[in-house]
């Protein structure tokens, strides 16, 4: 896991209980024995948990201070036994100011202490009574049972075992307050925050907890972990949950279930590799950081150096990231990706004055995707029907079911569609250029691939239209498209579309077509197995040509390209994380073989790439040269290949 950039963070609540010093100490001690078998590489508890947060004026005593002081030692030097650092909260009182402070602990040491910055006095809250704000103190370090202790809101902890593992501390209001001190701290190479905390519940604002948390995480692309105090505290006019939340870049990893009696505690594997990545991949972020205003201290520790792959990776893989599980996520993405691209296409008619469009149809999936966003757009434009022309053109591989479903689809919505067989013309080519007429190369194929893309660019100029694109993001990927032949459009609306999203958007459209027919076609079309149809059809007259046979699963190759291009993530990553979410489905050496086709074909075919029509990007992941995605034609794949080679 560590090889491949994981962290595993542990946020955990005591049973504590305030003043109760010594019973504390038992209770964290509990908690870290237990949690420990998670083999975390860093844990949180709560704001104040030696203490308790709810003392009040009992922090004013000094045997309640000199006794936390005490317990801070013992549980330091239980930490000679761990091979994580543990963050705790403490009151310390420093040269006549007490604060609200958070303590680094690791092999038997306290690496550093950060005091609280913004102390809440309002509502329920009165910590300026009792403590001293940590934003103008006048030491940086502090003595603390004969050592000298970094001490300051300026320090970030480091891992030298795992230099990814760089983590920086604010406590609980820090994080409310309108410039939170975990900015700067991310600024300066924080991955991670950790927020020990001790916020009281009340209707509703556990929600706005977690998308103030989720907010920062995002805005930092960072990790946040949130570890609150929990029941054991005074009830006297509040109640606290124990709420602990693990995000990463604004993401929920994990969230503990709140009100518990007992010592509880969450884990997640943090993907700090794809933190970083994402920080180097966004120009804001390197502009926001002025090192002359950031002086950050980085206080080194040693972490565990061992792996635990044999564990297992405590975090979803999503298999198929492009596609949300939940039905009701799906519906919603599937809506705003269908809007993107019909506005787009409307859009770009409008601009151009132009009231034609044409489709060549061949009853699949993306062309017929591309027919129902066209229609849409046609709505949207303000154009009449009449305007959209499709033409299906058999060739030598095209089935009756897909003939059929392409001219029933266009009867029952309404659409002109005209049939123009292309068997002859392709026949007389290949004789044209000495070819055999036998399906026994590429040419035999593409021949027919460019001859539908010549009549439809001629029928658009006839008709002073434009041809609308069907090919989708994953064949853009793949480069299974022919130059010139599908390859080309005037305007491609499918192009940010990964195929396994494609299915899904063509039922979003069909679950709501109020005609019943329609649907129907179009159910069947999603049931239609992917194929160009360019070779001759079965002796059945069903489709011999698979795609997925030739090239690979789609679902495996948008995973690869999901973590390729969006994370940055090398082969042996990529592979990693691949058995991680298949596991069920392909053996290891299926998904290596796979993978291994997908990096020769990614590199192989970026030429295609480099010349791609306009089309709308729809997500976090497009291959247009003009915007997102910069390659040289002839890059060499070498180093990825070999690295692949080498993972076991």
């Amino acid at each position: 896991m560590k090889k491949h950039g994981f962290a595993r963070i542990c946020a955990a609540v005591p049973v504590v209980k305030p003043a109760s010093v010594e019973k504390n100490l038992s209770a964290i001690l509990e908690l870290i024995h237990k949690a420990k078998s998670d083999r975390p590489d860093l844990l949180l508890l709560p704001e104040l948990a030696i203490s308790g947060y709810s003392c009040s004026d009992l922090f004013r005593q000094n045997t309640l201070l000199e006794k936390s002081k005490k317990v801070l030692q013992s549980l330091t030097e239980e930490t000679l036994q761990l091979d994580f650092p543990i963050i705790v909260g403490v009151p310390l009182l420093v040269h006549s100011a007490l604060y609200n402070c958070a303590a680094v602990l690791s092999g038997g040491q306290i690496l550093g202490i950060v005091p609280k910055i913004y102390l809440p006095n309002s509502n329920e809250f009165y910590e300026q009574r009792w403590f001293s704000s940590g934003r103008n103190i006048r030491e940086n370090t502090i003595s603390l049972n004969h050592e000298i202790i970094p001490f300051g809101t300026d320090l970030i902890f480091q891992d030298e075992n795992n230099p990814l593992m760089r983590f920086g501390i604010e406590i609980c209001e820090d994080l409310w307050s309108p410039l939170p001190p975990s900015t700067f701290l991310s600024l300066a190479g924080a991955l991670i925050i950790a927020n020990p905390s001790a916020s009281n519940e009340l209707v509703g604002k556990a929600d706005y907890r977690k998308q103030v948390t989720s907010q920062q995480s995002a805005r930092t692309i960072g990790s946040y972990i949130y570890a609150s105090a929990g029941p054991g505290e005074s009830t006297t006019d509040t109640v606290y949950g124990g709420h602990t939340l693990i995000y990463e870049n604004g993401r929920l990893l994990k969230e503990g279930d709140r009100f518990q009696t007992q010592n509880s505690w969450i884990c997640s594997d943090v993907d700090l590799e794809f933190l970083e990545h994402q920080r180097i991949s966004s120009p804001s972020y390197s502009q926001t950081i002025d090192f002359e205003s950031l002086p950050f201290r980085t206080i080194p520790y040693k972490g565990t150096a061992s792996s635990r792959d044999e564990e297992g990776l405590q975090r979803l893989v999503d298999s198929h990231p492009f596609v949300p599980s939940s039905e009701e996520d799906r519906e919603i993405r599937c809506r705003e990706i269908f809007s993107i691209q019909s506005t787009a296409l409307a859009a770009r008619l409008m601009h151009i004055g132009c009231k034609t469009a044409v489709l060549g149809l061949s009853g699949g999936l993306d062309s017929t995707l591309a027919l129902l966003v066209a229609q849409e757009a046609f709505t949207r434009a303000g154009l009449p029907q009449t305007g959209l022309q499709c033409y299906t053109m058999p060739g030598f591989g095209t089935t009756k079911r897909t003939k059929s479903n392409a001219q029933l689809l266009c009867e029952e919505m309404g659409i002109p569609m005209e049939v123009m067989d292309i068997q002859d013309i392709c026949t007389h080519q290949l004789k044209d250029l000495n070819h055999s007429g036998e399906p026994s190369d590429v040419a035999y194929e593409n021949v027919q691939a460019r001859q539908r893309t010549m009549y439809l660019m001629n029928k658009a100029n006839m008709m002073g239209g434009i041809v609308i694109g069907t090919g989708d993001l994953s064949e853009l990927a793949l480069g299974w498209c022919t130059y010139n032949g599908d390859h080309m459009s005037m305007y491609a609306v499918n192009t940010g579309v990964p195929k396994t999203l494609v299915r899904y958007l063509v039922q979003f459209v069909a679950d709501r077509q109020k005609n019943r027919k329609a649907a129907e076609i179009l159910y069947d079309i999603i049931d239609t197995p992917i194929s160009p149809e360019l070779l001759p059809p079965d002796r059945q007259g069903q489709i011999a040509q698979k795609t997925e046979d030739v090239i690979g699963p789609y679902e495996l190759h948008d995973f690869f390209l999901y973590q390729f291009v969006r994370c940055g993530f090398g082969p042996s990553k990529t592979y990693y994380l691949a058995k991680k979410a298949f596991e069920d489905h392909y053996e290891p050496r299926v998904i290596k073989d796979w993978l291994k086709k997908f990096i020769q074909r990614f590199f192989s075919q970026q030429f295609k790439r480099s010349c791609l029509p306009d089309g709308p990007k729809v997500g976090t992941i497009a291959l247009s040269p003009r915007g997102d995605w910069r390659m040289p034609s002839d890059s060499d794949p070498e180093i990825w290949l070999k690295e692949l080679e080498e993972t076991e």
